[in-house]
């Protein structure tokens, strides 16, 4: 599935850590498209923050609200969004995202995730004793449900947020440099 630029939106999926949301502002820059973050916009509408609704409504509550804005934005056009690490768990997100744009899956070692979540404490799935045992299972649990959603997969850890930039457009060619 390649992007069509009158209609598609770009989506980034991977763990948190990945570099959706750098790499995200970086392409829609570059496009002329507007930026999405998924997580950024659930906290927005409903005014708490991601602890406070995965306190109060649990996961669950969370991915339901997470599928109504994959849902919404799957609606619009001229979008790169930078959805949160787990929005690939529901199949209708997974189909969302497959049928209104092409989606990038930055892969990152797990080594790099752990480095650059480890002193982050607004991710509530990390609350744990062991964030790096947590980082681990989340990503054999995704990583299939990333590689099954995805048009185009990065893989790396050192690799810049202009380099990923750099390579989607060679990748996707012609249709990216409007």
């Amino acid at each position: 599935m390649r992007f069509q630029q009158e209609t598609r939106n770009v989506y980034l999926v991977g763990l948190m850590g990945a570099g959706k949301t750098t790499v995200g502002k970086a392409l829609a820059k570059r496009l002329g498209y507007r930026f999405v973050d998924s997580d950024h916009e659930v906290e927005v509408r409903t005014g708490v923050s991601l602890a406070t609704i995965f306190e109060i409504e649990g996961e669950d509550g969370f991915r339901k609200r997470e599928a109504q804005l994959i849902a919404e934005l799957a609606g619009l056009r001229q979008h790169v969004v930078a959805t949160g690490g787990g929005s690939v768990l529901r199949p209708e997100n997974r189909l969302a995202l497959r049928s209104s744009g092409t989606v990038v899956y930055l892969d990152v070692p797990l080594s790099t995730l752990h480095e650059r979540t480890r002193h982050d404490r607004k991710r509530p799935l990390l609350q744990v004793s062991d964030p790096r045992q947590k980082l681990r299972e989340l990503l054999a649990q995704r990583d299939p449900l990333y590689r099954e959603v995805a048009d185009v997969t990065i893989s790396g850890s050192h690799i810049t947020a202009q380099a990923i930039l750099n390579l989607l457009l060679r990748e996707e060619g012609e249709a990216w440099k409007r």
